[in-house]
């Protein structure tokens, strides 16, 4: 297993890097970057306005007249009027007066170091920025991943062991239902229901914590968290239901139907048995091997408009906003996080499996 480790590891770094290569130059070809940016707020705020563009870090301006300036051909849409010499500084400040394969070695050389640098819009740290986020979207994804695999695998197994019986028909007719309405519609149903809309009014209209949270005990600090969370958690569970229980019903069925099932039950061992003591381990491989990932993609990816819904200001939205802005030190940095983390998951997706099975060598099948 331990050579088999070693190469996946080894194998992380091409797959991080190409996948750096890649999304950088697609974002940089794209039009509407950071200078661009700031152009359109120039020109769109008058002919007699000086436009202040702060440093990110330092307390330091760029300082443009928009008015009473010589035309000038740029590369950049809307620039014609502005000073050249004041597109040059702006490229110096977000570093665009430099190749495009030197920016991209000195970016990676940075991440080697864990050195994200800082947000060209928000004068933070990217570290700095993500720290602040993360507990929103922890709390999501952890109470998520958690509710949906305690709800759906119990639920998987009972439809499997009553296949084509009234409860399976019937699981399964609630569950498409609970598939087909977005989790986003569904939260602004909770809203509407039970958060002070048109009903009832149980639950806070947004937020993770109540304003006095610092003021209040221990024991009042946890009912008033999940107090905050549980709508949101509610709303994101919704959408996950279909996916793993038919995928555990599947499992088990699958199964149910080997030869060593019938073996077991020819010897006598009651239902039970069988299922927890010899089927389980076996139909829960590919279950519980997916969970790294499943809980990195809801983790990453299922929350935007959740967080918005609800007022949590986490990281789905804090990346929405770095790409609209086009504020690249906190779009690449993220990326090159989160997916270091869910190549690293992946592989201990695949050490869940020998775990689960010893069986499992993947180092005697040479991968």
């Amino acid at each position: 297993m331990g050579a088999y480790i070693v190469r996946r590891l080894m194998l992380i770094i091409p797959t991080l890097i190409a996948i750096m290569v890649i999304n950088f130059v697609v974002i940089h070809v794209a039009p509407g970057g950071p200078v661009e940016q700031i152009i359109a707020q120039i020109t769109g705020e008058g002919a007699d306005i000086t436009e202040r563009v702060t440093r990110s870090g330092t307390g330091e301006t760029l300082q443009q007249p928009v008015s009473d300036l010589s035309s000038s051909t740029s590369k950049y849409r809307g620039a014609q009027g502005l000073d050249p010499e004041f597109i040059k500084e702006l490229e110096q400040r977000f570093g665009f007066d430099k190749p495009l394969h030197v920016r991209f070695f000195s970016m990676m050389k940075n991440y080697l170091l864990f050195d994200f640098g800082d947000s060209f819009f928000r004068d933070r740290s990217v570290v700095d920025l993500v720290l602040d986020k993360m507990p929103v979207s922890i709390s999501l994804g952890i109470w998520t991943t958690l509710l949906t695999y305690l709800i759906c695998i119990p639920l998987g197994i009972a439809k499997a062991m009553r296949d084509g019986s009234q409860f399976d028909v019937w699981t399964s007719v609630a569950i498409i239902i609970g598939t087909a309405i977005p989790s986003f519609l569904f939260a602004v149903f909770l809203l509407v229901i039970f958060a002070g809309g048109s009903y009832l009014d149980w639950f806070p209209l947004g937020g993770l914590i109540s304003e006095n949270w610092q003021e209040l005990s221990w024991a009042d600090r946890i009912k008033d968290y999940f107090w905050h969370i549980t709508l949101p958690i509610v709303a994101m569970t919704i959408g996950g239901f279909a996916a793993l229980t038919m995928l555990t019903k599947n499992s088990f069925l699958d199964q149910i139907n080997q030869q060593y099932v019938l073996t077991a039950r020819a010897k006598g061992l009651s239902e039970r048995r069988v299922m927890y003591g010899h089927v389980f381990r076996n139909a829960m491989l590919i279950v519980i091997a997916g969970f790294p990932s499943a809980f990195v993609g809801i983790l990453f990816t299922g929350s935007l408009l959740i967080e918005i819904i609800f007022s949590l200001d986490g990281l789905g939205l804090l990346g929405f906003e770095a790409a609209f802005n086009r504020d690249y030190p906190v779009m690449f940095a993220t990326l090159y996080f989160f997916s270091l983390l869910g190549l690293l998951m992946n592989l201990l997706g695949d050490m869940m499996y020998t775990i689960i099975d010893p069986r499992i060598d993947f180092e005697a099948r040479g991968v």
